[in-house]
């Protein structure tokens, strides 16, 4: 099912109003040519600070800078036409002050032409979130599991386990909304953490690893295609294995000219092909 029938691109208030609604359907890209293949059925694309491992072979997402988040996101929002594009501030770009949050939300924003950004902090953002609304930023929260901390955090693990970081997470949620985001993303929590977030605020939560009653989802791309293998979460679901059928056609590209099958006629300019077999 397209959005064929939407005129223009979804807009900030239009997802916030989604809230016990329709569900929010939400991926990553990251380039022109697959942003035109999402744009027809995705309500929100995050060209999101993931780039750093899925794109550039990083570590972490700490390494990525705010020139590569504005090329790319200049990328994907001239190939879209419907969906609301949202980019991230990368690590180091907006904790140090309101004001250094809004200098780069700006650039951000005028040079890719995204709707919106988001960035990463519960109560220790909402300043910042709140100085960013007031100002005519929109801004998409995310809570839980923050790729951006995982050195202090101590990698990679589900949150909210025990009753004292759960309630925190819960009460980061709560200070994000309340100072005026549109949206938040809730990333590698325990469902019933995620389902009370969900229940207690008045914005729509985009669940990854979280819970199926979150008004929205959102996955990377190159994990939910099979392009990215490094390493699978628990919270992915694959629809398609494009790595594996990327490898057969270079195999099968490399074969053929070793053994000089490519190119043939059809390829070559200025040779005729032969006539077909009667």
């Amino acid at each position: 099912m397209t959005n064929s029938k939407r005129k223009g691109r979804i807009t900030v208030p239009q997802i916030r109003a989604r809230k016990g609604a329709e569900p929010i359907a939400c991926l990553t890209a990251y380039t022109a040519p697959v942003a035109q293949h999402l744009d027809p059925y995705l309500d929100l694309l995050l060209v999101g600070d993931s780039l750093a491992m899925v794109v550039y072979g990083m570590d972490s997402t700490v390494g990525v800078t705010v020139d590569m988040m504005v090329a790319h996101g200049r990328a994907v929002v001239r190939a879209t036409k419907q969906a609301l594009i949202v980019v991230d501030l990368p690590f180091g770009s907006y904790q140090e002050s309101p004001q250094q949050a809004f200098r780069t939300a700006a650039r951000v924003m005028a040079e890719t032409g995204c709707q919106a950004v988001k960035l990463e902090g519960g109560r220790e953002m909402a300043e910042s979130v709140r100085f960013l609304t007031e100002r005519g930023v929109p801004v998409f929260g995310h809570v839980g599991l923050m790729p951006q901390s995982v050195n202090t955090a101590g990698g990679f693990r589900a949150h909210g386990r025990r009753d004292e970081e759960a309630r925190r997470i819960v009460a980061d949620a709560e200070a994000i909304a309340e100072a005026g985001a549109f949206a938040v993303v809730i990333e590698g929590t325990v469902e019933p953490v995620a389902r009370e977030i969900t229940e207690k605020i008045a914005i729509p939560t985009i669940g990854i690893g979280a819970s199926p009653v979150c008004d929205g989802q959102i996955l990377v791309t190159d994990d939910l295609v099979g392009m990215f293998t490094d390493f699978t979460p628990k919270f992915v679901k694959r629809y398609a294995d494009l790595g594996s059928e990327m490898q057969r056609a270079a195999q099968a590209f490399a074969d053929d000219v070793r053994k000089r099958r490519f190119p043939e006629p059809a390829q070559c300019f200025g040779v005729k092909a032969p006539a077909a077999a009667e």
